[in-house]
C-alpha cells in the first residue's frame, strides 16, 4: 500500500508539513506496512516555502534583509532550487508582520517584495516562482516597481515618493531603469480583478485596516495608477483574474515585470511533480483547516481530488471545520472531521496535531474495513 498525503495548512494551528506528518502517524497505526509520500501543499499564498522545503531535496534557503509594508527592516527567506527561486511575497509585505493598530493602506508598500526579486536574481535565479497572498498592502505593486528602479513623476517632473497616499499626484512613469528580469510565474489562489466591487480595495481592503470612508479615494488611486501604467506599458491587466490578488500585486507583477499568473495549486503541483506522485499512489489523502463550498474554487483539496480522479485513485479528505458536505462529497470517496466531540475552537486549535492524528486513524480504520485493504 502506497499512500500519498497531500494537505494544505490548518491556518492558525498546523503548517501543511505538520498536518501531513500527523496524518501519516494516524494512518501508520492502521497501515503499518504502508509506504508514504508526504506532499504538503500551498495554493499560492502563505506557506509556499514550507510546501517546497520538504518536497524539493536541492532547495537551499536564502536569507536577506528587506523592508516590510511599513518600511521596517525584516528578515526574509526565499528558496533557490537549481536556477529557480521560490518567493513568498508575504515574507516582505505580510499582514502578519504589522500589528492591527498600525495597519494603514495609505503608507503600506510592496517595496520589500521588489527587494526579494532583486535578491533572487543576484543569487543566480534564471526563473522565479512567487506566491502572493496574506498581504498588508493595496498599492498595485507601486512599491515593488520602485524597488526595481521605476520612477514616478508629478506634473513638474519631480519624483513622487512611491506610497499609496501619493498615487493621485503621479503624472508619468519612467521605467527605463528596470533591469532585465527573468521569467516570473505568479502562483495565485484568487480570481479577483484589480478594480470594482470584487476588486482589491473593496474585497480585501477592510481586513487590512481600510476604513469605509476611505474606500472611494483608495479605489480612485488604484484606478489612476492603472490608467497611467496601462498607457505607459501598452497593456491592460485590470480585468485579468487574479489582478486584484494581494492588493493588486498580481496586476503589478504582470504590468511591471511581464509576469504570468497561474492557478496557485496547479502551479505548485507542477513544480512538485504532484501529478506523477499521485498517479503512483494506491490511496490519496488530502486535508485543510476548513472544507466548504469555497474549497471547490481552486483550493488544495479540490486540486488534489481532481488529480486523483484523473488517475482513478481513491481520495479522502480530512477537515478541522466541515460545511456544505453534500456539495463536497461527489469530489471525494469520503470526508472526515477532526472533531468528534464538543469542544471550543481554542481547544481544537491547541490540540490540532493529536486531533488530526486520531481522525486520520479513524478514517484509516474505515477505509481498511470498507475496502478490505
Amino acid at each position: 500500500m502506497h499512500i500519498v498525503i497531500a494537505p494544505d495548512k490548518f491556518k492558525g494551528s498546523l503548517s501543511a508539513n505538520e498536518a501531513a506528518n500527523a496524518i501519516r502517524a494516524g494512518f501508520a497505526r492502521v497501515f503499518p506496512e504502508a509506504t508514504f509520500d508526504i506532499l504538503p501543499f500551498a495554493d499560492g499564498g502563505e506557506g509556499i516555502l514550507k510546501a517546497f522545503s520538504p518536497s524539493v531535496t536541492d532547495a537551499k534557503t536564502q536569507v536577506v534583509s528587506v523592508k516590510n509594508a511599513l518600511g521596517r527592516e525584516v528578515r526574509a527567506e526565499f528558496l533557490l532550487t537549481g536556477k529557480t527561486a521560490v518567493i513568498e511575497s508575504s515574507q516582505a509585505n505580510g499582514l502578519y508582520l504589522i500589528s492591527q493598530s498600525e495597519r494603514d493602506l495609505s503608507r503600506a508598500s510592496t517595496f520589500g517584495v521588489g527587494q526579494l526579486i532583486l535578491a533572487a536574481i543576484a543569487a543566480g535565479a534564471e526563473e522565479i516562482l512567487i506566491g502572493i497572498g496574506g498581504s498588508a498592502t493595496n498599492d498595485a505593486a507601486l512599491g515593488l516597481a520602485s524597488a526595481l528602479g521605476c520612477v514616478f513623476l508629478d506634473t513638474d517632473g519631480k519624483t513622487v515618493a512611491p506610497i499609496p497616499a501619493n498615487i493621485l499626484r503621479i503624472a508619468s512613469i519612467d521605467s527605463s531603469k528596470i533591469p532585465k528580469l527573468p521569467p516570473i510565474t505568479v502562483a495565485c489562489d484568487v480570481a479577483n480583478p484589480l478594480l470594482g466591487e470584487r476588486g482589491a480595495t473593496r474585497i480585501y481592503g477592510p481586513q487590512k485596516g481600510l476604513l469605509p470612508e476611505r474606500a472611494d479615494e483608495t479605489e480612485a488611486a488604484l484606478r489612476h495608477l492603472a490608467s497611467l501604467a496601462n498607457d505607459h506599458f501598452q497593456t491592460d491587466y485590470t480585468e485579468t483574474p487574479g489582478a486584484g490578488a494581494a492588493g493588486g500585486l498580481g496586476y503589478g507583477l504582470m504590468t511591471f515585470c511581464n509576469a504570468h499568473l497561474e492557478s496557485g495549486f496547479y502551479c505548485i503541483a507542477k513544480a512538485l511533480g504532484a501529478e506523477e506522485r499521485i498517479a503512483n499512489a494506491d490511496l490519496v489523502i488530502t486535508a485543510e483547516g476548513s472544507l466548504d463550498a469555497q474549497t471547490l474554487e481552486g483550493k488544495t483539496p479540490h486540486g488534489v481530488s481532481q488529480l486523483a480522479r484523473k488517475h482513478r485513485k481513491p481520495v479522502y479528505a480530512l477537515a478541522g471545520r466541515l460545511a456544505d458536505e453534500e456539495i463536497l462529497l461527489p469530489h471525494f470517496d469520503g470526508i472526515a472531521s477532526l472533531v468528534n466531540a464538543p469542544m471550543t475552537l481554542e481547544e481544537a486549535i491547541t490540540n490540532a496535531p493529536k486531533l488530526l492524528e486520531n481522525a486520520a486513524a479513524r478514517l484509516a480504520h474505515t477505509i481498511r474495513s470498507a475496502k478490505g485493504y
